[in-house]
């Protein structure tokens, strides 16, 4: 197999040592913040010493490189941008704390998804719709390596899809920024140009994004093996269930766990330097 070893910064003496942990064979640089090492071997130590070391790793097959994969599902908030949105609407209205203790249990998986959001968006009754866009305008940044990521899969002909448990008016307005292929998400109800408090039909949660990903590779003709999933939250494992590889981006620990791979130090052109 072949060790992917990843960090901000890069120590050799971490590298050769993680090279000998392993009966590497030989050392490849990637690039500055990333390193492969050939035919290598799985050893408990490893994940002790490049935790120690803040560093990322992946042991990998053969099969497993962007090659093999046709589309890639990810998740928003805290995933794709570097914020929940969700957050940043009630920060604006003044009841952030109140919100997001009820998003940190969600994705936690503390509280069921569709009902904590449900309570959150009944805290936003009467709050003007221009709200969202200032989130949009001011607060919305994309996280490290995202726009990199995206703009590797369109090339090697992965098509893309956000998946959220969050708002259209956002996944929206990024699928038209970044050509993304698909969206998912919940629309918030808008009445007189204000917030009602509730959603537009049924909650768009944690099932519904693994469901709806299975259904669009159902269409395509894909086969599990050739879907990618990254997420953050607990609401991503479904999606996580119906993917051939997924990716635990700077995740909650019950996320990691379940993760094919874990990204903890690095930005989301990790993926590629893992699935080159």
């Amino acid at each position: 197999m072949d060790l992917i070893i990843q960090g901000i910064e890069i120590e050799t003496s971490d590298l050769r040592e993680l090279a000998k942990l392993s009966g590497a064979s030989q050392i490849e640089r990637i690039n500055r913040n990333a390193f492969r090492l050939i035919d290598a071997s799985r050893q408990d130590c490893i994940s002790e010493l490049c935790l120690e070391a803040e560093l990322d790793f992946a042991f990998l097959d053969e099969h497993e490189n962007l090659n093999h994969f046709r589309l890639m599902a990810m998740d928003m908030d805290s995933t794709l941008v570097g914020i929940e949105t969700i957050d940043e609407i009630a920060d604006i209205h003044g009841i952030r704390k109140q919100v997001a203790e009820i998003t940190e249990k969600t994705m936690y998986g503390e509280v069921d998804f569709s009902e904590g959001l449900i309570q959150r968006v009944a805290l936003f009754k009467g709050l003007d719709h221009s709200v969202l866009q200032r989130v949009y305008d001011e607060r919305l940044m994309f996280n490290p390596g995202a726009e990199k990521m995206l703009k590797q899969m369109k090339i090697a002909g992965i098509k893309t899809m956000l998946i959220s448990g969050g708002f259209t008016f956002f996944t929206d307005k990024l699928k038209d920024r970044l050509g993304l292929d698909y969206t998912f998400a919940n629309t918030l109800e808008i009445v007189n140009g204000k917030l009602t408090g509730r959603l537009v039909g049924e909650v768009f949660g944690a099932k519904g994004k693994g469901q709806v990903l299975n259904k669009i590779c159902n269409e395509l003709g894909f086969k599990k093996e050739n879907l990618i999933a990254i997420g953050d939250g607990a609401n991503d494992l479904p999606m996580f269930a119906e993917a051939g590889v997924s990716i635990a981006y700077h995740a909650k620990p019950i996320v990691q766990e379940n993760a094919t791979y874990s990204i903890n130090h690095v930005g989301l052109d990790g993926v590629i330097n893992i699935l080159q």
